[in-house]
Parts: C-alpha cells; sequence; structure tokens
C-alpha cells in the first residue's frame, strides 16, 4: 500500500517525497559550492574540451590519411600556434594603436555626442524631458568607461599571469586529442543503462553543434569583421580596424553579437556627425543582414537554434562565474542545457511540438 501511495503521481508530498526534495536542494547547493571554489579549473577544462571538440575532426581526418594520430594532434598544435603567433606579431602593434588612439580621442568624442544631443533638445524641445541632462550623461558614461577600463586592466593583468595556465592547457589539449577514447569510454559508462541512448545522443549532438558554431565564428567572424572593418574605413569611421575585430568576437555570440558590436560603432560615428553616423548605420544593416540571410543558412544551416533570450542569460552567466574568458563559453552552455532538456526529458514525453506551439500562439495573440 505504501509503495503504491509513493507511485501515485497524483497523491500530495508524503515525507519520503519531501525528504527527497530536500536532500536533492542540499546536494545541489553542496555541488553548487564545489562549484564555486574550482572555478578556474573548470573554466580550464571546459574550454579545453570544448576546443578538442572543434579539432578533432581535422585529428581525425589526417589520421585517415595514414598518419599517426599523436603525430597529427602535434601537427595541428603546431599549426594553432604558428597561427596564434602570426595575430600577435602583426595584428597587435596596428590594434594597440588604435585602441590607444580611440582611449585619447574619447573626451572628443563624448564631447561631439554631447553637442549633437545639445543641438537636438534645442530643435525638439520635448526630448529634452525625455533624455538625461547630458552632464548627468557625462558623469554616467565616465563611470562606465572608469569601469570598462579596470575590467580590461585586471584582464591585461590576468592574461599575463596566466601564461603557466596557457602552457597546462597545450599539455591538456594535446593529452586530450591524443587518446580521447578513455574519456568517451568513462563518460558512457557512468549513464545508467536506461539512459546510455540518451547520453550517447547528447554527446553527439553537442560536437556536432560546437563543430558548426566554430565554423560559423571562423568562416562569419572572418567576412563579417573584414567588411566592417573596411567599410568603416570607406566612410571615414575609425579605429576601423578595432571595430572590425569587435566585428569578429561579435559572432561568438549569435543573435546579440552584433547589437553589442554596433553601440560603439553608432557612438563613434555620431560624435563626427549625422552623417557619419547613418552611414555607419547603413553599413552595421547591410552586413548583418548579409550575415543573417546568407551566412548563417550557408554556413550553420540547422545546427544552432538557439533563443537570443537564451543566449543572453548564458552569456551573462558564464561571464558572472567566470569572467571574460566565460563569455566563450555562453553559446556551449547554452546549446548543452538545451541538448539534455530535449534528450532526457522532452522526447522521452513524446510531446507534440505543433500543438505546443498553436496553444503558444493563442496565448501570445490573445485569442480564445
Amino acid at each position: 500500500m505504501n509503495e503504491t501511495y509513493r507511485d501515485d503521481p497524483h497523491a500530495p508530498v508524503s515525507y519520503y517525497g519531501a525528504r527527497r526534495i530536500v536532500w536533492l536542494v542540499f546536494f545541489v547547493f553542496i555541488i553548487w559550492l564545489i562549484l564555486r571554489a574550482l572555478q578556474p579549473v573548470i573554466l580550464l577544462f571546459a574550454l579545453v574540451f570544448l576546443l578538442a571538440m572543434v579539432l578533432n575532426p581535422i585529428v581525425v581526418w589526417l589520421h585517415k590519411h595514414r598518419i599517426p594520430r599523436l603525430v597529427s594532434v602535434i601537427m595541428v598544435m603546431l599549426a594553432l600556434i604558428a597561427v596564434t603567433t602570426t595575430i600577435i606579431l602583426f595584428a597587435i602593434p596596428p590594434l594597440s594603436r588604435q585602441l590607444q588612439e580611440l582611449v585619447h580621442s574619447t573626451p572628443n568624442m563624448w564631447q561631439g555626442i554631447r553637442t549633437r544631443i545639445e543641438s537636438l533638445t534645442r530643435s525638439y524641445p520635448e526630448v529634452r524631458e525625455a533624455l538625461p541632462r547630458t552632464d548627468e550623461m557625462a558623469g554616467k558614461v565616465g563611470a562606465a568607461a572608469g569601469t570598462v577600463g579596470n575590467f580590461l586592466l585586471q584582464s591585461t593583468l590576468g592574461f599575463v599571469g596566466g601564461v603557466a595556465s596557457a602552457l597546462l592547457a597545450i599539455l591538456l589539449l594535446v593529452f586530450v586529442l591524443s587518446n580521447p577514447r578513455p574519456l568517451v569510454t568513462a563518460y558512457l559508462a557512468l549513464a545508467p543503462d536506461r539512459y546510455r541512448k540518451q547520453a550517447h545522443r547528447t554527446l553527439e549532438r553537442m560536437m556536432r553543434q560546437m563543430i558548426a558554431w566554430a565554423r560559423g565564428v571562423v568562416i562569419n567572424g572572418v567576412i563579417t569583421g573584414v567588411s566592417i572593418g573596411s567599410l568603416l574605413w570607406l566612410i571615414g569611421v575609425q579605429p576601423a580596424l578595432i571595430f572590425g575585430v569587435f566585428g569578429f568576437l561579435g559572432e561568438f555570440l549569435p543573435n546579440i553579437g552584433a547589437f553589442l558590436v554596433s553601440i560603439p560603432i553608432l557612438l563613434v560615428a555620431l560624435s563626427m556627425g549625422a552623417t557619419k553616423f547613418w552611414l555607419a548605420l547603413g553599413v552595421i544593416v547591410l552586413v548583418y543582414q548579409v550575415e543573417l540571410n546568407v551566412l548563417v543558412p550557408g554556413v550553420l544551416g540547422k545546427e544552432m537554434r538557439l533563443h537570443p533570450v537564451n543566449i543572453l542569460f548564458f552569456t551573462l552567466a558564464t561571464a558572472e562565474l567566470f569572467g571574460f574568458l566565460g563569455l566563450f563559453l555562453a553559446v556551449p552552455a547554452a546549446a548543452l542545457v538545451q541538448i539534455v532538456i530535449d534528450e532526457f526529458y522532452l522526447q522521452p514525453r513524446k510531446i507534440d511540438a505543433a500543438a505546443l506551439d498553436r496553444e503558444a500562439a493563442v496565448l501570445v495573440e490573445g485569442r480564445k
């Protein structure tokens, strides 16, 4: 009788059920404390495993062409180091110069924006009531700039002090790529027998989506960054090289990356005048419309289907947990959570997605 009562889904919560809930909450809390204490280690391993998923197809391709796997891994690592060294030697110096110019021109840039706002409020008095005073805006912008400056300084110091971590990450990546089979075997062994297929599909889908995401970042990022930098240089909005790099980095955050990249570009263009502002806005709309309608369907296909709200949540969450480097884990974390929920909860229930979509449409549109 007691067992039947426990198995009845419509029965009220019993002492046994309440005890299980309390233990579950306590267990989750302990896991959370452990994760908080091991943040640097978790970040290191997460980035290494993510990079291993992306590089593994290249290693497999070389191995199929009769190159030993260890030699293939070494070749891939040497190529990766060569590309990184080339970027540091040839791209960092001009980027540093343009970044310094941007920092030095910030007061003049803000003065130009302030002049435009004051001109707008004189022409349209009703706007003056809607906007805060320019002095208040200047104080807020100055405080934000100081916060960003401190953040960049801390990130730089952390980068310089993380050379040992980078070397450890390279060594760990070599170990993972050289012999990943025991790790995958252990992962599958940890899954209970009744969830083995879901665990297999979860890893398979995660690897497929991360490869598609990395391919999209590289291809779309290079095309978008070069397009933004070149077009801004043609219309005279500087520093175009910095903004091109922003365009590339924005591809790590699909959907919301374009919005974040547009803000500094439009602020700088606005400080140069209304004509520059509208030209810069036209450049942004043109580049991202081409990306949305041509590059994304052609490169990503149907692999990445993440809602912007999900990406924004995981962007803020990973940045809060792991700092700047955590931003690179936002999309992988969002994809992993979505895949796990789909494989272990939604698919076993065999829900009618079309019926739920129609019900959601009724709620959103206010129909009865």
